[in-house]
């Protein structure tokens, strides 16, 4: 019996929102579903063009007013820590790391609801309840964890929860998904502490990428990133060293991004489907 071959995606774009990065710009996405047999392997693929996750599906920023969102990943091998991050995984050397399947839990949710009302209260995800919480971490077709983070319990205390993050496996690294913590630790860097250890995660396990998600010229909220060594994003199709960042003018300009139907036909998918990825008709 012959078996044909899965089609390829359909991709489609989002409507115009405030950019949540840089004031006064616009922000567009494009997306397409993450779903069946071919979920992991379209995930890897994408994941190397500067698509993220978010439950079951794979988005890029395609925006009109400028190309500023880049992905970003560390080349494990490449990787030196400064004194300061030495000092940070020193400092939090006592956490005990846990990974679990992908499932929420209450201690998970308090400490979710926590991170969003002192640091996001205005956010997009800020009136999350828990149903929609338990999507963002059970919803997934691919291999994904969830890295927790505990203080050791002592003198008869329970251990604590005090990190969280939603990780993705990769076939050439961990991708960090998403990452909340108790705020009352980010005197010790915990956020950052969390990322150099899933670089020793990574380098446990033979891979050679860790993937931050995006990095935006211009964005104080995205500057922590440029502070690993290591650093590359995907520009122009490639992967390349992250340069200073007045090299990146032309991302911020206006009309910098390809039409959407170039960028869709330069996709390159896994050999398993029969087609070209297509736009969506209905969207412009």
């Amino acid at each position: 019996m012959r078996h044909s071959l899965p089609l390829a995606p359909q991709f489609y774009v989002t409507a115009p929102q405030p950019c949540p990065y840089l004031d006064g710009r616009m922000e567009r996405k494009l997306f397409t579903a993450l779903q069946g047999d071919t979920a992991e392997k379209l995930n890897d693929a994408l994941s190397k063009q500067g698509f993220r996750r978010s439950q079951n599906v794979l988005y890029r920023p395609t925006c009109v007013d400028c190309a500023a969102c880049m992905s970003a990943r560390i080349r494990v091998a490449d990787f030196k820590p400064s004194k300061s991050q030495r000092r940070v995984s020193n400092k939090n050397a006592y956490l005990k790391r846990a990974s679990t399947a992908p499932w929420a839990t209450e201690a998970q949710f308090d400490l979710f609801r926590t991170y969003l009302e002192t640091r996001h209260a205005d956010g997009g995800m800020a009136d999350m309840d828990v149903f929609e919480f338990a999507a963002m971490i059970e919803e997934t077709p691919i291999r994904t964890r969830i890295i927790e983070y505990y203080t050791p319990s002592q003198g008869g205390q329970p251990r604590e929860l005090v990190a969280t993050c939603l990780t993705d496996l990769l076939d050439d690294g961990v991708s960090m998904v998403y990452s909340f913590y108790n705020p009352d630790f980010v005197k010790d860097s915990i956020g950052t502490y969390i990322i150099l250890d899933h670089i020793d995660i990574a380098r446990e396990a033979g891979f050679p990428y860790v993937y931050l998600g995006y990095w935006v010229p211009g964005s104080a909220k995205m500057g922590y990133k440029a502070r690993f060594s290591g650093l590359e994003v995907y520009r122009n199709g490639e992967w390349e060293p992250l340069a200073p960042e007045a090299d990146y003018v032309a991302e911020l300009h206006p009309l910098e991004n390809e039409p959407i139907a170039s960028q869709v036909a330069q996709i390159k998918l896994p050999e398993t489907f029969t087609a070209r990825p297509s736009i969506s008709p209905t969207e412009d």
